[in-house]
C-alpha cells in the first residue's frame, strides 16, 4: 500500500467510513434536499437500468439489498426498460423491483422515481394525457405500490402541447399516484418553456432534471442547462455518470470493447480526449486510494448544481465504490485536475 494510500484509509477511519477490516460499516448516509420537493435523498441514486437486463432478478436483489444496507434511499427506473432487448416487452425493471419492495418491505424506505413517455407497449409512445393516464397505473401495478415519488417525463414530446402534459400530470398528482414530477432529457428552451407555463398556469411543476452529464459529456448541461436549474431550484440527477461505463477505466483498447454489451456505446469515447481523461482519473483515483469511477462520481457530486448522479451496477461488489464516492470529498485541485482534463477542445466552461 502507498503511503497516499495510506494516508486516505485513515482518514476514511477518521470520518466513519472504514473499519479495521476495511469493510464499509453502517452509518447515516447524507441526505440532499432534492430542488423543492420536500424530498431528501442520498447523493446518489441507484439506476434500474440494468434490472432485466445485465443484472437477473436474483442478481438485483442482492444489489437493491445492499443499497438499502448502506442507506442509499434513492432508486430511478423507467417503466419501458429494458424493451431494447430481444424478447423483452418493458417493465422487466419495474417489475423486479415490485418483487423487491415485497420481499424486503422496504417501500417506505426508498425515495421511488420512474418515468413515462417511451413504452411502446401502452400505444405510441408520447406524453399525452390519454398515454400517461394508462401509463401511470401500469408502472403502479408492475412497481406493487399505489404511488411513486418522483414520476418524470422520460423525454420531450413536441407532438404533444406542453399544457396537455402538464394537466396530466396534474391528475396523477391529485390523485395520489405520484408525489412530485419532473422533466428528463429536455433542453433549456423547453425546460424554460414548460415552467413559464406552469408559473402562469397554476399548473403542476416540473420539479427536477434529468439531464446526461458526466466528465465526457459536459457541455450541453453546464452551458445550457446548468444556470436555469440553479436559478428555479430544480433537483438534478443526471444520469450515464460512468459514461456507460468508460470512465470506471475497463475500456482503454479497441478490445475492451468487448467486455460488456455497453461495448459499442463507448467507442466514441477511445479518442485523446477521453484516453487524457482517464490519465487524470488514474492519478486522483491513486492519490485518494480509490477507483476511477469511485473519482467519477466524487466529481460529479462536488458539482453545487448536481443533487444526485443516476448510477448502475450489474453485480453486488460494485457496490462499494459508489459507497465510498458518498463519503470522499475531493479537494479543489483534483477537481480542478479533472475539469482541466475533461475540458472539450476550444470551450470555455464556467466554473462550478
Amino acid at each position: 500500500m502507498t503511503a497516499a494510500c495510506d494516508n486516505a484509509r485513515k482518514e476514511d477511519a477518521r470520518n466513519g467510513v472504514l473499519q479495521k477490516n476495511d469493510g464499509y460499516r453502517r452509518q447515516p448516509m447524507e441526505l440532499r434536499a432534492l430542488g423543492n420537493t420536500g424530498l431528501r435523498v442520498a447523493p446518489l441514486c441507484l439506476g434500474g437500468n440494468v434490472f432485466g437486463w445485465t443484472a437477473d432478478e436474483a442478481t438485483a436483489f442482492r444489489v437493491l439489498d445492499r443499497a438499502a444496507e448502506a442507506g442509499l434511499n434513492f432508486i430511478d427506473t423507467a417503466d419501458n426498460y429494458s424493451q431494447w432487448v430481444p424478447g423483452h416487452c418493458g417493465g422487466e425493471s419495474e417489475g423486479i423491483l415490485g418483487r423487491w419492495f415485497a420481499r424486503s418491505g422496504k417501500r417506505d424506505k426508498v425515495i421511488l422515481a420512474t418515468k413515462v413517455g417511451k413504452l411502446a407497449g401502452l400505444g405510441t409512445p408520447s406524453l399525452s394525457r390519454a398515454y400517461i393516464s394508462r401509463a401511470v397505473d401500469a408502472s403502479l401495478k408492475r412497481l406493487r405500490t399505489d404511488y411513486i415519488d418522483l414520476y418524470q417525463a422520460h423525454t420531450d414530446d413536441r407532438a404533444t402541447p406542453l399544457a396537455e402534459t402538464l394537466e396530466a400530470f396534474a391528475e396523477v398528482l391529485r390523485s395520489g399516484k405520484a408525489r412530485v414530477i419532473g422533466a428528463s432529457n429536455y433542453d433549456a428552451p423547453r425546460l424554460r418553456e414548460a415552467l413559464r407555463l406552469s408559473r402562469e398556469s397554476g399548473l403542476p411543476r416540473y420539479q427536477t432534471l434529468q439531464p446526461e452529464y458526466n466528465l465526457l459529456e459536459r457541455q450541453e448541461y453546464e452551458e445550457n442547462l446548468e444556470a436555469l436549474c440553479l436559478k428555479e431550484h430544480l433537483g438534478v440527477i443526471s444520469y450515464f455518470s460512468l459514461a456507460a461505463g468508460f470512465l470506471t477505466g475497463k475500456y482503454r483498447s479497441e478490445a475492451d470493447l468487448r467486455i460488456s454489451p455497453r461495448g459499442k456505446t463507448v467507442k466514441k469515447y477511445l479518442n485523446a480526449r477521453g484516453l487524457r481523461i482517464l490519465a487524470a482519473l488514474d492519478d486522483v483515483a491513486a492519490e485518494y486510494c480509490a477507483t476511477p469511477a469511485t473519482i467519477s462520481l466524487s466529481w460529479l457530486m462536488a458539482r453545487p448544481s448536481v443533487t444526485a448522479p443516476v448510477v448502475s451496477v450489474t453485480t453486488p461488489g460494485q457496490m462499494d465504490d459508489l459507497i465510498k464516492a458518498c463519503h470522499l470529498r475531493l479537494g479543489h485541485a483534483a477537481v480542478q485536475r479533472l475539469n482541466e482534463a475533461s475540458a472539450p477542445e476550444g470551450v470555455s466552461l464556467r466554473s462550478a
